[in-house]
């Protein structure tokens, strides 16, 4: 083991959960690819020593899709760009109940309704919120909502109807932000995770890696994320998707991606660190390994657009694993 890679144990052993410090993080970035395995296996231990126990399990619903006013340069819902992408206006409740008694019954632990645009109407709130309320009255399922920007009535509603946790990406580093989005500003989107919080709401924020961002982005993305305190991180790695700004762009090669999600953990140890989008495109038969180098949640089933691991082929994983689920 390297000299770096010590001083890094010695901070988890020394330390009180708190993480790297962005010194050893940066130094992280110029890690020979040979000392990999080390690096992987100190996200591991960080995930023993701090973070949650056990392994939990989230999946999603496209609950509503395209025609986004929002110009992210990776996403296929973005009505800026041609990509094919399936256009509908909010479901109904029953799809939302449905969906619900579905990813209960699998014993996964969260509930992600998501939907496309910048944010809910009142009227569109007032029917989720409905479902909601249903679905709290049936399922044990936790409830979260991604739903766009939030002011302080509407996550207040959020929270009476049963949600009880908000997610909104940062996506990437604030001095990267403006390559990937122009239509609005960073700090909308760190008040819509204020608002949540005033509302006694848990946060799940992360973002987007495989964007063209530098290493040393990368530690400023997660510093900032330390600083707002975020509960949950929802780490995805690119799936570029033709007719957007990423679509030629290639995915991050596994190794690297595997060194994200060790980084992740290493600077936020306490946290959630959640593996969603791009698992299975980027990692491919190594998808397994983010346990290992320190992830403690899987998402599971489809994403908003593109394929994920069914159900069924994560439960496999997961007991072949021994994971205790949560």
């Amino acid at each position: 083991m390297t000299d770096l890679l010590h001083k890094v144990l010695d901070s988890l052993i020394a330390g009180n959960g708190e993480g790297i410090d962005e010194s050893l993080a940066l130094a992280l970035g110029d890690l020979p690819w040979d000392d990999n395995m080390d690096l992987l296996a100190l996200g591991g231990l960080a995930r023993s020593l701090h973070g949650p126990k056990g392994t939990g399990t989230c999946a999603i619903i496209n609950a509503k899709s395209g025609r986004c006013a929002e110009n992210c340069a990776f996403c296929a819902q973005s009505g800026h760009y041609r990509t094919g992408a399936p256009v509908y206006p909010l479901v109904d409740r029953k799809a939302l109940l449905d969906a619900a008694r579905e990813m209960d019954g699998h014993g996964i632990g969260r509930y992600g309704i998501v939907t496309s645009g910048t944010a809910l109407s009142d009227r569109e709130l007032d029917s989720l919120c409905e479902a909601a309320l249903a679905i709290r009255s049936e399922c044990r399922i936790g409830l979260c909502g991604s739903l766009g920007m939030l002011t302080d009535e509407k996550a207040r509603r959020l929270k009476e109807a049963g949600f009880t946790r908000y997610h909104h990406n940062l996506e990437t580093a604030r001095s990267y932000f403006p390559q990937i989005c122009t239509t609005h500003e960073y700090d909308q989107d760190i008040e819509t995770l204020h608002a949540a919080r005033r509302a006694g709401l848990s946060i799940c924020s992360c973002g987007i890696f495989g964007l063209g961002e530098s290493w040393a982005q990368r530690v400023e993305f997660l510093a900032e994320l330390r600083r707002l305190d975020v509960d949950s991180l929802p780490v995805n790695f690119l799936s570029p998707v033709p007719g957007t700004p990423m679509g030629s762009r290639s995915p991050l090669p596994r190794r690297e991606a595997l060194r994200v999600v060790a980084l992740v953990r290493l600077m936020l140890p306490g946290k959630e660190v959640i593996v969603c989008g791009g698992r299975m495109s980027t990692l491919a038969e190594e998808h397994s390994w983010v346990l290992a180098a320190g992830a403690s949640a899987l998402m599971t089933g489809n994403y908003l657009t593109t394929r994920g691991s069914g159900y069924d082929e994560d439960d496999m994983l997961l007991n072949a694993l021994g994971a205790t689920r949560r």
